[in-house]
């Protein structure tokens, strides 16, 4: 067993000095690349160069966002604006402004599409339901409960 022992740790010792010989050899390089300036110039301004690329599609897109954004507000003030005259005529101006949106997307599309008819639907409640009478209401009614025995005086 002795002996055994003795072989391993003379290999785990060898395995460990062939590791730090290894090691500064790797350092070395990494002096090499400090030595090379030209290699480091060029390295940089190439990263220089992506980074400048990078922030000019940013500023673009930055662009393109704030000019929708603008189109947007455009179209809201307009809106606001054809909805404000069409209270001054006397005219309900939500009715106005689903025809100004039904115009615009008649004019978008160049197609003439059928209005669709909508089927007859039946209304969810008779006609003589009224929930302040408590009238028609079916079996749905509320009631008090009892006062329990400790209420009585």
């Amino acid at each position: 067993y002795i002996l055994l022992a003795a072989v391993a740790i003379y290999l785990l010792i060898q395995k460990i000095s062939q590791g730090l010989a290894a090691r500064p050899s790797g350092q070395s390089g990494a002096a090499d690349a400090a030595v090379e300036p030209d290699v480091v110039v060029r390295r940089q301004e190439a990263l220089a160069a992506a980074r400048l690329r990078m922030q000019e599609e940013l500023n673009a897109q930055a662009e393109r966002y704030k000019e929708k954004q603008r189109q947007l507000e455009e179209e809201k003030r307009r809106q606001k604006i054809a909805m404000w005259e069409s209270m001054q005529e006397g005219k309900s101006y939500k009715g106005n402004l689903k025809l100004n949106q039904q115009e615009v997307e008649s004019g978008a599309s160049t197609s003439s599409a059928v209005p669709k008819s909508k089927p007859n639907k039946k209304p969810l409640r008779g006609g003589g339901y009224n929930p302040l009478t408590g009238e028609g209401g079916g079996t749905c009614s509320w009631r008090p409960g009892r006062r329990g025995p400790s209420a009585g005086g």
